[in-house]
């Protein structure tokens, strides 16, 4: 497995965790229990380099969709949660209601609620862009603040 930690310039470090397969998480640096580097991992820059630029540009306000080979792993219903999310539009927000009724499954919110909360991709895998029926701000892995930067800094580039 290989790591990198990444600046954004807007929401903090990030750990970016991956292998031959794609990426596999972005961890937050300021998330609690989150993945803690092993001591088996190699250090690789030059392995999340392309992943890095994408992200760079992300938070520049000049990237709207991602190209990056992921290495999602999950129980087969958060398979279908996360794919749901990246349908997401770049600066818009949808309600769990309308993720749980995307796979099929209407009266399934809080289920989907629990999967976007164990979305090992945020950002690329837009789980911010999932709000509460009401349109409140509901639980986020970084936090609701960095919820609310990574969503204005979308709607300001439109």
């Amino acid at each position: 497995m290989f790591y990198d930690h990444f600046d954004t310039g807007l929401i903090g470090t990030l750990t970016l965790v991956g292998d031959e397969q794609g990426l596999r998480h972005i961890v937050f640096s300021k998330k609690e229990n989150s993945t803690v580097v092993q001591d088996d991992w190699q250090k690789q820059p030059e392995f999340f380099a392309p992943i890095e630029a994408q992200l760079q540009a992300y938070f520049k306000g000049e990237l709207k969709r991602f190209g990056l080979e992921l290495a999602l792993a999950g129980t087969p219903f958060q398979l279908k949660v996360w794919e749901a999310l990246l349908t997401i539009p770049y600066g818009e927000l949808v309600s769990y209601k309308t993720i749980a009724e995307a796979i099929g499954n209407p009266k399934a919110c809080r289920a989907v609620g629990a999967a976007i909360g164990k979305n090992p991709i945020p950002i690329i895998v837009p789980c911010h862009r999932c709000v509460g029926s009401d349109g409140s701000l509901t639980g986020f892995g970084g936090g609701l603040d960095t919820k609310k930067r990574l969503i204005d800094l979308e709607r300001s580039r439109r």
